[in-house]
């Protein structure tokens, strides 16, 4: 076959993101979905950032579209000199446009590839958008359109047009989109994500107000705006935990072209809550920010602990991880130039943002630890680490056993794991499965090739409310651990893990719910970053088979119940599963096992605040405030509300 110039293929103004939109927002379902909601948000933000804002408002339609809008600055609206063509045109049709690759626009930026808002356009059926500059309005309108038999995304419907503004005083930018139902096949924009979204900006944008409406909803509004900032989300994050003092301390570093923010406080748990931003950017994967940070922080506490006498000259100072046990801390960085690495884009890679933050918190909080107001609770701080430190040096020999694998593997791993022959560990997959009966099917009707089993013969502890020995000296914690091969706690290194899908198979009831949630809090707590990597996934084996003559189907939720006896007719007979043990090997395989037909759930973390209040009202000490939270959201015909947060 001849390959020639004329075979080459030219896609002109915004047709390259929806030919690939996945290059754009990662994908077409819901996630890419609010990516273009974001990437509006995300300008507004940046007005807000850098002091030109201080409202934002996000509404949503009963048709289904969405609308932002700001009081900064407003889009430019003249004409650039080369274009020819008007800033606001420019901003919606042309990639790789904007006024934050150099900083005399922005000192500080969510965004610096200049795709946002065009690529929002480009995958919108139709984009209205409004400036107010000046006493005046510019409006504007966009379409995606089929030209040709050719679907032409973006292409301007009007010229930039101008009148006057009712309001002489208003300014800023307003733009509403219809996402476009030919990318977005059956999506709709989630009004829970959204606010959690808003609310979290609220936090990192102290005094500034934003504006939740969903008129699909009746009209449901919310509206955000905390005066005390990353200091309220401490005090948020921690409100079902016993505090060791009460007002979190709070210490705020600005130069030229940095600021940081530094919000912490301790409670009686075993485990750190660490939630960090950069310009607005959740850093879920952390980064050198991260570490500049710890470093500043137990420095400055070792330092206060011996100045005090807490700690005499014959003491080792303490180590890091005692003065994480028990610390919510939110670290919110502004810089420029920012350089994002990592799996899914979200740890920091400066090299420079590690020295800045730690000389930044070093020398603030210094000065704010040393203040005699401050001296009960900084003590407090100190027993809290020594008491982890005790707990550390008991625990020193069971961490140690766990890491090596010629003791741990080869004695509580021996008749339990099925392992799977693949050497490519990009294709294996690890079941966690409930009960012997269930992993004796999953280990027979499996794929040898790629699939290991490792069956749960008991509940494993409870992460959220037990120290880190005795989770350790517990047999199924033990053999996960020594399973996935990658470590644990401050050791884990996800270039050691053995698989690339982790995945919960238990019963659709409150026991296998159970079990779910306890193994994802151990994740999360001791594992994250196989979540943040998405290696994590909970099969979702069926409810119910319903079969007539040799018809056999299977429903997965009481809807697809109610369609699939409708399809059936009359002469069925229907079987409600009580547990996968009920399932014999080949039905095991064919409806949750088989990469080609089952569903599977991965679990990601879009909030961290948020996961963090889910963990700790699900899995912690407050009963009724748990009590409470089941009775609000509880719905057993669907996943799991904890998965689906976290």
């Amino acid at each position: 076959m001849g390959y020639a110039a004329k075979d080459l293929q030219v896609l002109e103004g915004l047709d390259a993101v929806r030919l690939r939109p996945g290059m754009y927002i990662g994908g077409t379902g819901n996630k890419g979905l609010h990516h273009i909601l974001w990437e509006i948000v995300d300008n507004a933000i940046d007005e807000v950032a850098n002091g030109f804002a201080n409202q934002i408002s996000v509404k949503l339609y009963p048709d289904g579209s969405a609308s932002v809008e700001d009081n900064g600055r407003g889009i430019p609206v003249d004409k650039h000199p080369k274009l020819e063509i008007s800033g606001v045109e420019l901003v919606f049709t042309k990639l790789h446009a904007g006024g934050k690759f150099e900083n005399s626009n922005y000192t500080f930026s969510g965004g610096l590839h200049g795709v946002g808002a065009s690529v929002t356009n480009a995958l919108s059926r139709w984009l209205h958008v409004e400036v107010f500059k000046e006493g005046k309005v510019y409006t504007q309108e966009f379409a995606s359109i089929e030209i040709d038999g050719k679907i032409r995304s973006g292409i301007p419907q009007t010229q930039l047009t101008e009148s006057y503004s009712s309001d002489g005083k208003k300014k800023g930018t307003f733009v509403r989109f219809l996402p476009d139902d030919r990318v977005f096949v059956n999506e709709s924009f989630d009004g829970e994500i959204i606010m959690r979204r808003l609310k979290e900006l609220a936090y990192l944008n102290k005094g500034a107000k934003f504006s939740f409406e969903d008129q699909r909803e009746g009209g449901k509004k919310r509206n955000f705006s905390f005066a005390g900032g990353i200091k309220d989300l401490v005090t948020d994050v921690n409100s079902q935990k016993k505090l060791l003092y009460p007002e979190p301390i709070y210490v705020y570093y600005q130069a030229k072209n940095f600021q940081v923010e530094f919000s912490f406080q301790n409670n009686d748990s075993y485990t750190d809550s660490l939630i960090t931003f950069v310009n607005n950017i959740p850093t879920t994967e952390g980064g050198t920010h991260v570490t500049g940070m710890k470093s500043a922080y137990t420095r400055v506490m070792n330092e206060y602990a011996r100045k005090r006498g807490l700690l005499k000259d014959k003491d080792d100072n303490l180590l890091g991880d005692d003065y994480w046990e028990g610390l919510t801390a939110v670290l919110s960085v502004r810089m420029q130039n920012t350089q994002f690495e990592g799996q899914t884009k979200t740890k920091l890679g400066n090299p420079e943002a590690r020295t800045l933050v730690e000389n930044a918190i070093y020398e603030k909080l210094t000065e704010e630890i040393n203040k005699p107001s401050s001296y009960t609770t900084a003590d407090a701080i100190i027993k809290k680490a020594q008491d982890a430190a005790k707990v550390r040096e008991t625990t020193k020999k069971s961490k140690e056993l766990a890491r090596k694998k010629n003791s741990i593997n080869n004695s509580t791993l021996i008749g339990k794991l099925a392992g799977c022959s693949g050497r490519d560990y990009s294709k294996r997959e690890l079941f966690i499965v409930e009960g012997d009966s269930a992993g004796g099917s999953a280990k027979q009707g499996r794929d040898r090739s790629f699939q290991a089993i490792l069956p749960l013969r008991g509940k494993p502890l409870n992460a959220e409310k037990t120290r880190l020995d005795k989770i350790l000296g517990n047999e199924e914690i033990r053999t996960i651990i020594s399973a996935l091969g990658a470590g644990f706690d401050s050791d884990f290194n996800i270039a050691d893990l053995k698989y690339d899908k982790v995945i919960i198979l238990a019963d659709a009831d409150q026991d296998g719910g159970h079990i779910r949630s306890i193994l994802l809090t151990f994740f999360y707590r001791y594992m994250k970053e196989l979540i943040t990597e998405g290696h994590v996934y909970i099969g979702m084996p069926p409810l119910y088979k319903v079969q007539r003559g040799n018809n056999i189907q299977y429903a997965y939720d009481d809807k697809e119940l109610e369609k699939l006896t409708e399809t059936m007719g009359k002469g069925y007979t229907l079987q409600r599963y009580k547990g996968l043990g009920e399932m014999n090997p080949e039905q095991l395989w064919e409806t949750t096992m088989d990469p080609e037909k089952r569903a599977l759930v991965q679990v990601t973390i879009s909030d961290i605040p948020e996961a963090e209040r889910i963990i700790t009202t699900l899995m912690g000490d407050d009963i009724a405030a748990r009590k409470q939270y089941i009775y609000q959201y509880a719905d057993f015909n669907k996943t799991d509300k904890f998965a689906e947060m976290i």
